[in-house]
């Protein structure tokens, strides 16, 4: 027979309270939306329309239900005339703690206030237990996604699914022609359509995304609050030379500066890459180096 230490009632707490927070921020978040419109006399039509939001996806907020981006929440914020902070810490029930984020979030500045609100919203707004099932591999082409996603869905028994593919299956046109007849814009919103409908349908699976998701802060937020995202990294280089050993020559093709673009985007988009959930450089690896690498992140 064994017996708990005090020690041991304190973990549990400690997890206990962390289950708690995380199923509460949401509705919390929604109740707290619901007063300050009620308490402006907005209608729910009149904030969505000065929001730009739709009405029903308001309502769900409201009633703790779903995902909010951080633009969209800071422009409900915007239209109730309150700062985010006051969203994410009300007056109600202003303990120390409330206040001492209050403080911290109003002195960040703007592009380090989104990064935290991000990870709290994908940290403690869904069960993370949930999250960790679907392992979503970002980066640019060559880092190894359908290599090493395809691997890792085979030895786990998981479905492997390429986002590229299933938006060309729900179209039914190829992605380069999706991209002629809608543009980008276009595109990219078919894509969130389709990362939505896959998030909704599979409670267990290794994703490959195109690399330029992380452009689009509504899909990225959706991608990276709902699943473990780990971003395949590797030199320019690296990703260019497993790219044209595969036959496609189309980058270099009449393009004297592809290199220089590649390290272009690949400079601009490090900083967003770098919200996934963790990195594995795959440069100078083997395959199965990198495999090795990921498995064991996948179980840390």
């Amino acid at each position: 027979m064994s017996f708990k230490t005090d020690s041991d009632a304190n973990q549990v707490d400690h997890r206990d309270d962390t289950v708690t927070g995380a199923s509460t921020l949401l509705p919390t978040l929604g109740r707290r939306v619901r007063e300050i419109r009620d308490r402006r006399g907005m209608t729910r039509k009149l904030v969505a329309r000065e929001a730009g939001v739709s009405e029903r996806h308001l309502a769900h907020l409201e009633g703790g239900e779903g995902n909010v981006s951080i633009m969209l929440l800071d422009n409900i914020a915007r239209a109730l005339d309150v700062s985010l902070a006051d969203l994410l810490a009300p007056e109600t029930e202003d303990t120390v703690e409330r206040r001492l984020i209050r403080r911290f979030l109003e002195r960040l500045p703007q592009h380090r206030l989104e990064e935290v609100v991000f990870r709290l919203m994908r940290d403690f707004g869904h069960d993370e237990a949930v999250r960790r099932k679907r392992i979503a591999l970002i980066g640019l082409r060559g880092a190894g996604k359908s290599t090493l996603g395809g691997r890792l869905a085979r030895e786990e028994g998981m479905p492997f699914i390429e986002l590229d593919r299933e938006i060309e299956k729900e179209t039914g046109i190829p992605g380069r022609e999706i991209f002629a007849l809608y543009g980008q814009p276009g595109y990219r919103r078919i894509e969130k359509r389709t990362l939505e409908r896959v998030i909704r349908e599979h409670q267990r699976a290794v994703i490959s995304i195109g690399g330029g998701v992380v452009s689009q802060p509504d899909t990225y937020e959706l991608l990276l609050s709902n699943c473990l995202t780990i971003w395949l990294k590797a030199q320019p280089e690296e990703h260019m030379a497993r790219v044209m050993a595969q036959g496609d020559l189309r980058p270099m093709a009449g393009n004297d500066e592809a290199m220089d673009d590649l390290k272009r985007i690949l400079q601009a988009r490090e900083p967003l890459y770098a919200k996934a959930d963790t990195v594995l450089d795959t440069t100078g690896e083997t395959v199965d180096q990198s495999f090795m690498k990921l498995r064991q992140l996948v179980m840390s």
